[in-house]
């Protein structure tokens, strides 16, 4: 395993929190801005249809995996910009 690799794994477990954290708090404003008062449903809500809850674990899902995404390649760029290695 490379160096790099190594030294990384800290540094992308630590962004990992983060970038949960910042996907949360984006979605709940996403959530409210689509006009929403409540939290988003859990797939076992009762009193919620299966197009709201659907919909909420789409949208929560897709929004989490690209915060996540930008999060750890920004990440692997400013490990390549200080080490001059790609850290994957």
């Amino acid at each position: 395993m490379k160096a790099a690799k190594i030294a990384y794994k800290p540094v992308g477990l630590a962004l990992g929190a983060v970038s949960g954290m910042a996907a949360r708090a984006a979605f709940t404003q996403m959530w409210k801005m689509l006009g929403h008062d409540e939290d988003a449903p859990d797939a076992t809500d009762e009193e919620r249809s299966w197009r709201e809850v659907l919909l909420a674990a789409t949208l929560q899902g897709a929004l989490f995996a690209a915060v996540k995404a930008a999060v750890d390649r920004a990440g692997a760029t400013a490990v390549r910009r200080l080490t001059g290695t790609w850290p994957g």
